[in-house]
């Protein structure tokens, strides 16, 4: 299966550090981040998790549930987190996927179907691809797919910058522009003609005839 961007994220059912979860059920009305993991114990994931910790409240306010999942079973993810908690200073507080059987790997398109049916023996580099974050709105459909190589921690911030142009272009007929973040100016779609767009935005400054700038709305 090969996942796109407006696709329907796939749904499934997993053993977590907080019991059994079906996804789809579990994301609710809520915004969702799964981001995934190679192994176990391994050195820029146990950054990666013990930030996503630190983060907690930053993705609580723009109402996203964060789970993670890791090619390995869920006793092993109980005794990771204290590693997690030891090398960062914080406590994974949101679940983790035990994903022992590579099901839900291959079911977001991360292994191939020939990847086998256990974790067992795999190594961190049989698991490369296993590097990779989805956003899924409360329509439970893929807005957004990053995937990074092993040895470049993920960037976080970034994480919650593009989960904030989502959520503000979801609810107004805007785009944002390179490098934009949260109170920058904005672009009007062309969907929006130039009267409606100062009906809803007040006033626009036109860049080139397909290049609309305007103050960002507000939520």
């Amino acid at each position: 299966m090969t996942l796109r961007i407006n696709q329907l994220a796939p749904d499934f059912s997993a053993e977590t550090t907080q019991g059994a979860i079906s996804f789809h059920e579990w994301i609710g009305e809520s915004w969702a981040v799964l981001f995934s993991h190679p192994k176990n114990f391994t050195p820029v994931c146990t950054t990666e998790l013990g930030a996503m910790a630190g983060l907690d409240d930053e993705f609580r306010k723009r109402n996203v549930k964060v789970i993670g999942i890791s090619v390995d079973p869920v006793d092993s993810h109980v005794k990771w987190k204290q590693d997690i908690k030891t090398a960062t200073g914080f406590e994974v507080a949101y679940p983790l996927i035990g994903d022992k059987d590579l099901k839900v790997a291959k079911l977001y398109d991360m292994l191939p179907d020939d990847a086998g049916e256990s974790s067992e023996g795999r190594t961190p580099a049989d698991n490369a691809t296993v590097r990779s974050v989805y956003v899924i709105g409360p329509d439970k459909k893929i807005k957004l797919i990053l995937t990074y190589p092993m040895t470049t921690g993920r960037n976080f911030d970034e994480i919650l910058r593009t989960i904030d142009s989502i959520q503000l272009t979801a609810k107004h007929q805007v785009a944002t522009p390179a490098n934009w973040k949260q109170g920058d100016d904005v672009i009007i779609t062309a969907a929006v003609s130039n009267e409606d767009a100062i009906a809803r935005f007040g006033s626009f400054d036109t860049v080139l005839p397909y290049l609309r700038k305007t103050k960002q709305p507000q939520a």
